[in-house]
């Protein structure tokens, strides 16, 4: 609990002292509430995995550590700035998520060649220096990924092969499945995943997918229909498609209360492609309704590919 708070307060979510020492108290809980939301993650009120990790990756600071392709792939805010400053100064990094894997060295050997000095794929001290000189010019607009993403989208066919992965999580396997059967019969090469977020981001990226629907059923009433977003990126064909799905769900299935909300849930966030997770709620309902929530979500799939850059 300590550490915990230690944590929050080194964020900048808790003054020093003002929380119960060693006791999950209102304050500490105030603290994990507004980190989340922060964050771009489920605001529980509750530490689980995913915060707890978030909270270990804002302790780093750019400069701090030497960042490196290894396996596992380092994580950390600090890898977020460096991938933030690359894409403004116009070298790919993809998306901003915070994880140094092949595009973050690709990205800064790219730009270590430009800058005349080694192109080993490491972040130095050196390279910090050439970074902080050229970054003074770079502006504050999303950068080339979001560029690069949108014409990606723009040169995409809306062809009958579309390779799409339905993945599921706790409560979530029945929506998927129907899904799954309602989109097998326009795109044959549309699979399922069940495993954990991390699992089933890897194993989309593997299939090479145009997209990713993940499924979930919680407590909560109603549907959110989440996207990847984070302070200096979003997902441009994640958000448009959850807007799509949003839309046809509130059409089809009118009794549901329906949002879209851009945040950083692991399958989100590791998935290359873009991907989506549908959170519906309440079960009984869910069950009720699961055909025309199929349905509306295969249309909304097949509207999105006819034109993914359009923001309904």
């Amino acid at each position: 609990m300590h550490d915990l708070q230690r944590r929050l307060s080194a964020a900048g979510f808790l003054a020093p002292g003002s929380a119960e020492d060693f006791n999950f108290c209102a304050r500490t809980h105030s603290a994990v509430l507004a980190f989340q939301d922060s964050y771009g993650l489920a605001a529980t009120g509750e530490c689980d995995e995913q915060t707890w990790s978030a909270l270990i990756e804002t302790s780093w600071t750019l400069g701090e550590r030497l960042l490196f392709l290894r396996t596992p792939n380092i994580r950390g805010d600090d890898v977020a700035e460096l991938q933030t400053q690359l894409n403004r100064l116009g070298f790919n990094c993809g998306r901003v998520d915070g994880i140094y894997g092949q595009k973050a060295v690709d990205a800064v050997s790219e730009f270590q060649r430009n800058m005349g000095i080694a192109a080993n794929g490491v972040c130095s001290p050196e390279f910090i220096d050439f970074l902080k000189q050229m970054g003074s010019q770079s502006g504050a607009g999303p950068g080339v990924a979001a560029v690069r993403e949108s014409i990606d989208l723009g040169n995409t066919d809306a062809r009958d092969d579309a390779r799409l992965v339905v993945g599921y999580f706790i409560g979530g396997a029945q929506l998927a499945h129907a899904i799954l059967r309602r989109a097998k019969q326009t795109h044959p090469l549309a699979t399922s995943v069940d495993a954990d977020a991390s699992s089933q981001a890897q194993a989309a990226n593997q299939f090479v997918a145009d997209a990713y629907i993940g499924c979930e059923v919680s407590n909560d009433d109603g549907c959110i229909v989440y996207f990847y977003e984070v302070p200096t990126f979003v997902s441009v064909g994640g958000r448009n498609l959850a807007l799509r799905v949003a839309a046809a769900i509130s059409s089809r299935v009118p009794e549901l209360s329906v949002r879209a909300i851009g945040i950083r849930h692991p399958v989100l966030r590791e998935t290359r492609m873009p991907a989506i997770l549908c959170s519906m709620g309440p079960v009984d309902m869910v069950a009720l309704t699961t055909s025309s929530l199929a349905l509306a979500i295969t249309d909304a799939f097949d509207a999105w590919r006819e034109d993914p850059l359009h923001e309904i």
